[in-house]
């Protein structure tokens, strides 16, 4: 896999200092849930495809003991300890077929890979191969785009957030122009991709849900501000690795142009005046049962 996004020991540590993270953000945006899937109380075996730094998995594996669990990802940053009923692989999701023979699962869980995926309607089709007749698959993918509700933030009006997903899909397309591989699609959300590409797989009872992730904790809802104070340090701890990555090698831009943008980020993640949001879109489905 040609992969633009960083998978070194700095972020690691920076997708795991303490659940101030990703993980801990979308945690408090779900309500505490680690899912939304209707997978029941007694799972037998998981999967969790891209699995980063482990956060995740250790969390599933800790809360359903009795379900052999497993994660998987390109690099090997997870921890050593970890539940008796997890293990971690080494993995490319986007080498197909996987390994795994037909109905292996109860529960397969993808997060977070945008970036990764060239081909979303291959990596569901496998993920749909790999579940047993009845189990579920969850998607979470984030939205590139920085929102506002209250037009502190808008398209085309100079701010660094609002050039963030145009930089972004610019760089994307640029950089996957020298790749042997091809272009990542950034669009996930906005173009409906995932849950495009569940229904091509042959999912039932497909669902999605959106959800609104502050990126600052100014909000006078209590539980906003909450998820907000965490999805800011989650992006400042995280973005330099990416972005520093894919804005020089596909944008052409020095390090410290690079470096200025981020300023600007980071200048705009603490100004009052601004109220930045994300879409983050959760897709699930279950794989009909055998017949016949």
């Amino acid at each position: 896999m040609d992969y633009w996004g960083p998978n070194d020991e700095i972020q690691a540590n920076s997708m795991d200092l303490s659940a101030y993270t990703s993980h801990h953000t979308l945690t408090l945006l779900f309500g505490g849930k680690l899912f939304l899937a209707p997978i029941g109380d007694d799972p037998k075996r998981a999967l969790d495809v891209g699995c980063g730094t482990g956060l995740w998995t250790i969390d599933f594996a800790d809360a359903f003991q009795e379900c052999d669990v497993i994660g998987t990802d390109i690099s090997p940053t997870q921890p050593f300890w970890v539940p008796v009923n997890l293990r971690f692989e080494i993995d490319d999701c986007t080498a197909i077929p996987w390994t795994y023979t037909p109905g292996s699962f109860d529960f397969i869980h993808v997060r977070y890979l945008f970036g990764a995926i060239i081909d979303w309607d291959a990596l569901y089709a496998e993920v749909f191969r790999t579940l047993r007749p009845g189990g579920w698959a969850e998607s979470v993918e984030p939205s590139v785009y920085v929102r506002s509700d209250d037009g502190s933030i808008l398209e085309g009006d100079g701010s660094a957030l609002a050039e963030w997903a145009p930089l972004f899909k610019e760089a994307a397309l640029k950089y996957g122009g020298t790749s042997h591989e091809g272009p990542r699609p950034m669009n996930m959300v906005e173009d409906g991709l995932i849950i495009d590409s569940f229904r091509k797989a042959g999912f039932v009872d497909v669902a999605m849900h959106s959800y609104k992730c502050p990126l600052t904790p100014f909000s006078d809802d209590p539980h906003l501000k909450e998820v907000g104070l965490y999805a800011r340090s989650a992006m400042e701890e995280g973005m330099e690795g990416f972005v520093l990555y894919l804005f020089t090698n596909g944008l052409g831009w020095s390090r410290e142009q690079v470096t200025l943008y981020l300023h600007r980020v980071r200048q705009e993640l603490r100004d009052r005046r601004k109220s930045p949001y994300i879409e983050v879109q959760v897709v699930y489905g279950r794989k009909p049962e055998a017949t016949g």
